[in-house]
């Protein structure tokens, strides 16, 4: 898994795995783990990860990895917005989740990304072509970490936002590490991998995370459903310790 990941670009693998996902929902079917997302059950998740493989991190069926199906589980337990009539903006539209928002005809759901072929709108994060406060929700997931000028991303997703929305910023995140760690003259995708844990990445967030949402304008909730979660949960649905980062305007 880890050199696929690091062999084949991005948008290859999004493309290749449309084609495969339904032949390993079936494959994988089962009752030991369940997902979430797709309300489905399966014998096995597969290892992901590039530095280090972890073990039932992806779902087969949906693509999920341990932090979108506890994302899932906050919004279905904890906020209405899968039910409430929303526009909402995706930024670099997670797999996981695609399908099943592209069904909610009670939102007005716009995907957008440089890359990406799920993207509605092709963008660059730091010059959105929205217009000042045009989403209730904005998920921009697991992106920050590729972007050199990630203050003026904030920046624009805070613009676009609506007056009392939410935008949900999830980031690899290294809780015992105070500062983050970032440092522009590492640019050879090996050295990034080395330094920031991938080849893509330019930094890695520590705790000062939230100060920079705030920086930003966002009033910060860092949300932490795991700990309110059962073990047969957290093992039934293979979820990892980490807080949502959550930003309301």
């Amino acid at each position: 898994m880890k050199g696929i990941l690091a062999l084949f670009p991005r948008p290859f693998l999004i493309r290749l795995s449309l084609l495969f996902r339904p032949l390993l929902r079936w494959w994988f079917q089962g009752d030991r783990f369940k997902d979430p997302i797709d309300g489905r059950s399966y014998r096995k998740f597969l290892p992901y990860g590039y530095r280090q493989l972890r073990p039932n991190a992806l779902c087969p069926g949906t693509l999920s990895l341990e932090r979108h199906r506890l994302l899932w589980l906050y919004l279905d337990r904890q906020t209405d917005f899968l039910t409430k009539k929303l526009c909402v903006l995706h930024v670099a539209p997670e797999q996981a989740f695609f399908q099943q928002f592209k069904t909610f005809s009670h939102w007005d759901y716009t995907t957008t990304d440089l890359h990406s072929p799920l993207a509605d709108i092709k963008a660059d994060l730091t010059a959105l072509p929205f217009a000042d406060e045009s989403f209730d929700l904005i998920f921009c997931n697991h992106v920050l970490e590729h972007i050199p000028e990630d203050a003026n991303a904030l920046a624009e997703l805070y613009r676009i936002l609506r007056k009392g929305g939410t935008a949900i910023l999830q980031v690899p995140l290294e809780e015992d590490r105070i500062t983050t760690f970032e440092d522009a003259s590492i640019t050879h995708p090996k050295e990034r991998s080395e330094a920031f844990g991938q080849y893509d990445h330019v930094r890695i967030y520590g705790q000062d995370y939230y100060q920079r949402l705030a920086a930003a304008g966002f009033q910060v909730q860092a949300v932490d459903l795991f700990s309110q979660l059962s073990e047969e949960e957290i093992q039934r649905y293979a979820l990892q310790k980490e807080r949502i980062p959550v930003g309301v305007k």
